[in-house]
């Protein structure tokens, strides 16, 4: 192997660190990735071949993943994202989703899904495994129909008028955001529980 980074246990490592750094800026990141490549390049670069025995040694002087990050976030006065239960994860995506098949429930069922998308924004900025980041882009994503929806029954009426098919159209379109919301969310929250399942 020509670089010792690309060896799957580096890889694994660096990218757990990636994960538990996610509150850092990308340019913080970036430097504390490099500078962990070049240490363990410096470590294996007289090492032909490169053994899975001196990759571990190499590591595990270099410190967890957690560790790593730990003492990177608290440079700048920040901790790290911890995955919550499946189950917790689970019901707030669920109250992300909700508001799609709430809609199809006559007169009561916009105030609903309204309801309920704003419930999942309160979990999602209460949850400790998302960054400010996203936090910030899912809250915006799941109260974009408070003007997403009446942006798009505005223009169904002006189509086609509004009809109570015209009002469930706009609606949809309104809500749809909130489904992109849930899909980014679990894919965080994924790539967390994996990140924590590669470095127990």
């Amino acid at each position: 192997m020509n670089n010792p980074t690309e060896h799957p246990l580096v890889r694994a490592h660096l990218d757990a660190v990636d994960r538990y750094t996610a509150p850092l800026s990308a340019g913080r990141r970036r430097e504390l990735l490099a500078d962990l490549c070049e240490h363990v390049e410096g470590e294996l670069a007289e090492r032909d071949p490169v053994d899975e025995d001196a990759v571990r040694q190499v590591l595990e002087r270099l410190g967890s993943p957690r560790q790593i990050a730990d003492a990177a976030l608290a440079e700048e006065g920040r901790t790290r994202p911890e995955p919550e239960t499946d189950r917790r994860t689970t019901l707030t995506l669920v109250f992300a989703v909700l508001p799609m098949p709430l809609l199809l429930i006559p007169v009561i069922g916009p105030g609903l899904a309204l309801v309920a998308a704003i419930v999942a924004a309160v979990r999602v900025t209460k949850a400790a495994q998302w960054t400010r980041w996203e936090k910030t882009r899912a809250t915006l994503l799941l109260l974009s129909p408070i003007l997403a929806t009446p942006l798009a029954a505005v223009v169904v009426a002006s189509s086609t008028g509004l009809s109570v098919i015209g009002v469930l159209v706009a609606c949809a379109v309104g809500f749809c955001p909130a489904l992109v919301a849930a899909y980014l969310l679990a894919r965080s929250a994924a790539r967390l529980r994996t990140a924590a399942l590669i470095v127990n």
